[in-house]
């Protein structure tokens, strides 16, 4: 179905190649208008009576949505190419980056998962009697508050709320369905004359309430307090802060859609096997504390969730992936702008990754009031910047941009990009991953535009499949050449075992519980077999190797050679000395024998280490026919017969 696009240059103020977005299918531009939001909202009321029409301005959406409504038609899609494109000292040769844009813009996202939650309103108010008893009065008009006092106030109370005191003693849960525990537990007699005191104190008092608003100003009930939803915290000391809170809180109340960002697979999870731990990325870097073990997987909280992205990031088998939206739309955004804006003409394309709130802004005031983006720079907003990992990046390169910078926010797990975008620099054997850790205007532009563009890859990828595909298949494109592994930062999900073949007894505990498969045995022979390009670098075979003989060595092998089954490590199989057949490891057998033959018990007579030369079936019939054994009874009775019966009758 074809799409209008309503152009507009903002009063002359940009120029607008109407000519760029031909390269667009579906597309057909309006006349380029010089005020659709002052002078000439009649022509944009004609233009949205297609009720198919992107409006190619974001600041003045409430006004275009206002007038789509009076209309009685389904609101526009919007497309702001003025502040990433247009608003800039290299504005005249934006058309292609335009295209981009627009490109981007018309792909349809994929719906998102949500669950309804509930919040009936219940508040539970925690701090001294002060500041507290003064935020639930304000909010008992609009929730069911619990002031729970630090102290003991002088009263008198008012009935609009309740009033009780204790020690918070633990707190969990989210909107909607927050348990607490409390300490001294005491609320307020209401009974007999005379002043109003509290009953005695009782610990383990427990209750669930939808909202708590912590005026304590100590440490906070929760890790990352701020993307806890339900849990406000403002600093106590500052009026403004905690009354933005107390009208925060009072506005959460109803049902609300929470986005399901993660997915998670349980099958191919390397955290743990048989109770030995391997990887735990996301159980280190989780924020919120939504992720925690559960046996040998691990379990995923979605109501603590706040969707930062860094576990799926860190997976290392992509048992966690990002689902609001998929990786895969990510792949396929970045596709279409790199595709989009050499179509239109531009070369030399760069990428700026960065998110909605704070980079947004400082996006719009370098447009207003600095040199803007430049016309190669397109930005890609996503929804989790901690969530952009070496797979997403790499695919910017593999697709062919020639940098990727990424727009450091104040919220941001810098820890997770740099580790990242370290990996992603070791493979493309250059820094082309920039963090911009900036929060000036002219100085981020100022990056932007002395930045040395690299040379794009001259074969560029379809980016389909998982992340380890994407990223196998970029770093082919990018070091076509390359002859060897490349060596990767510590951590990294790929990489080899290294044994030592003198300690290693081929006890094969490694390839039993390796997750992926990375590491087998040989049914047929004593043998160690190892794929590289199935390895996670777990370390789950480094710490159940009972002699200490394997290490990790973080490396990626471009070589098709790398989804070869190679022999790590081999010995003779030992001959049965009964009946032939091969069992064990001959150097193992040796070792035994050498340890137990005369110097135990059960090996100390004549003859008796030869058992441990045989196979299980030999040594079980060498020690039942064996002299004193204690396994072999007596001779068997023989079977008695109809015969035998009529003997005895008539012998009687």
């Amino acid at each position: 179905m074809t799409k209008t696009l309503i152009l507009c240059d903002c009063s002359k103020s940009q120029a607008v190649d109407a000519n760029a977005f031909d390269t667009i299918e579906g597309i057909t531009c309006s006349r380029i208008h010089t005020g659709l939001c002052m002078h000439q909202t009649g022509d944009a009321a004609k233009l949205l009576k297609s009720e198919n029409a992107i409006v190619a301005c974001l600041q003045e959406r409430e006004l275009f949505e206002e007038l789509a409504d009076e209309l009685q038609v389904s609101p526009p899609a919007f497309l702001d190419i003025r502040d990433r494109a247009g608003w800039s000292d290299q504005g005249k040769n934006a058309g292609p980056k335009m295209a981009a844009l627009l490109a981007d813009a018309m792909l349809e996202k994929p719906l998102e998962k949500t669950m309804d939650v509930v919040s009936e309103g219940v508040c539970l108010i925690i701090g001294p009697s002060e500041i507290t008893l003064s935020a639930a009065k304000q909010l008992s008009g609009y929730l069911s508050v619990t002031a729970l006092l630090t102290d003991i106030p002088d009263g008198p109370f008012s009935r609009d709320y309740d009033v009780i005191l204790g020690e918070l003693k633990s707190a969990s849960g989210t909107l909607g369905n927050f348990d607490v525990r409390i300490n001294k537990f005491q609320e307020l007699s209401k009974m007999g004359r005379g002043e109003m005191g509290f009953t005695d104190p009782q610990n383990g008092a427990g209750s669930q309430c939808d909202i708590i608003l912590d005026l304590t100003g100590g440490i906070p009930l929760f890790p990352a307090p701020e993307k806890r939803d339900g849990y406000f915290r403002p600093d106590p000391s500052d009026p403004k802060l905690v009354a933005a809170s107390i009208f925060e809180a009072s506005h959460t109340i109803g049902t609300f859609e929470k986005p399901l960002y993660l997915k998670y697979d349980a099958n191919t999870c390397a955290h743990s096997r048989a109770q030995q731990t391997g990887c735990s990325n996301c159980l280190d870097i989780c924020p919120t504390g939504a992720i925690t073990p559960d046996g040998d997987n691990i379990l995923i909280d979605p109501m603590a969730c706040a969707g930062c992205g860094a576990c799926s990031a860190l997976c290392p088998s992509s048992a966690i992936t990002y689902d609001a939206p998929p990786v895969s739309f990510l792949f396929r955004r970045i596709q279409i702008l790199a595709e989009s804006f050499a179509k239109a003409g531009g070369t030399s394309p760069q990428l700026l990754v960065h998110d909605a709130e704070f980079g947004g802004e400082m996006i719009s005031l370098a447009a207003r009031f600095g040199r803007g983006l430049p016309a190669n720079v397109i930005p890609l907003e996503v929804d989790a910047l901690t969530g952009f990992g070496h797979a997403e990046m790499l695919a910017a390169l593999g697709t062919g941009f020639t940098n990727v910078h990424v727009l450091i926010a104040p919220k941001t797990e810098t820890e997770v990009v740099a580790g990242q975008a370290e990996i992603v620099n070791a493979i493309a054997g250059a820094p082309q991953i920039t963090l911009i850790d900036e929060n000036d205007p002219d100085a981020f532009c100022d990056i932007l535009y002395n930045t040395d563009a690299y040379d794009p890859v001259e074969n560029t990828i379809l980016p389909i499949g998982g992340r380890r595909d994407v990223t196998r298949l970029a770093a082919k494109a990018l070091q076509p050449d390359i002859d060897a592994p490349i060596a990767l930062p510590e951590n990294a999900p790929y990489g080899a075992v290294v044994v030592d073949n003198e300690a290693c007894t081929l006890c094969l505990s490694c390839a039993s519980l390796c997750p992926s498969g990375a590491l087998g045995d040989n049914p047929d022979m004593p043998q160690l077999r190892f794929q590289e390009a199935a390895c996670l670098q777990c370390g789950i075979c480094e710490t159940v190797c009972p002699e200490n003989a394997i290490t990790l060595q973080p490396q990626l092998d471009l070589d098709d050679s790398a989804f070869n089954q190679d022999v790590l490590h081999e010995e003779e199989p030992y001959p049965c000395i009964e009946c032939g057949a091969l069992f064990g490891v001959k150097s193992t057998i040796d070792r035994i024998v050498k340890q137990l033959e005369g110097k135990h018990s059960m090996f100390s007579s004549a003859g008796s280490g030869n058992l441990i030369k045989m196979c299980d079936n030999c040594r079980i019939n060498a020690q039942y026919h064996s002299k004193d054994n204690p396994f072999q009874g007596g001779e068997r009775p023989r079977v008695r017969t109809t015969d035998d019966y009529l003997k005895v009758r008539k012998d009687h």
